[in-house]
């Protein structure tokens, strides 16, 4: 009797224990995605409201998707300019800081110099004002090339506020 419970007991443990998508049944089985796949980009009605993946090497410039997007605040936290060892001279603006929510895209435009070599750049965020998204800080980190300049005296302005100056 007790053998007979015993592989009652099995059999059962056996049958609840079937396949986990691994087997022939389409219907277990699961999806592949492949991460190198391209993604669609049409713009439906028209509209380009579709943000880039967060891990899209993108640089933070403005987007021509931007246009149907909500212009929001970027709040920044640390800036610094890094003038790189090279000739003709590099510069390169740090900035961190967070944006609103992680439904946020930081853009960096980087205005030409005026005419007393000022540098002037504005940072903010998109988004997309129809997505619903978590209402908490999304940090960010990154470093947007400024390019080279001709010899001269400039200053670096982000968002109005002189953040540094340099030689060229």
């Amino acid at each position: 009797m007790r053998t007979i419970i015993m592989s009652m007991v099995m059999l059962f443990l056996m049958s609840a224990c079937g396949t986990t998508g691994n087997g022939n049944n389409p219907a277990n089985s699961t999806p592949v995605i492949d991460p190198n796949a391209p993604v669609d980009v049409t713009p439906i009605d028209g509209n380009f409201t579709t943000l880039p993946a967060d891990d899209d090497p993108i640089l933070p410039a403005p987007q021509p998707v931007d246009a149907g997007l909500s212009i929001g605040n970027a709040y920044l936290e640390s800036t610094d300019l890094l003038i790189l060892e090279s000739y003709p001279i590099q510069v390169n603006l740090y900035l961190s800081g967070n944006l609103p929510t992680p439904c946020h895209h930081l853009r960096v435009k980087i205005n030409d110099p005026d005419k007393d070599n000022r540098i002037y750049v504005d940072v903010y965020s998109v988004s997309n004002p129809e997505t619903m998204c978590t209402q908490v800080l999304e940090p960010f980190d990154t470093t947007v090339s400024l390019g080279s300049f001709s010899p001269g005296h400039y200053e670096v302005y982000v968002n109005g506020e002189m953040i540094g100056e340099f030689d060229s």
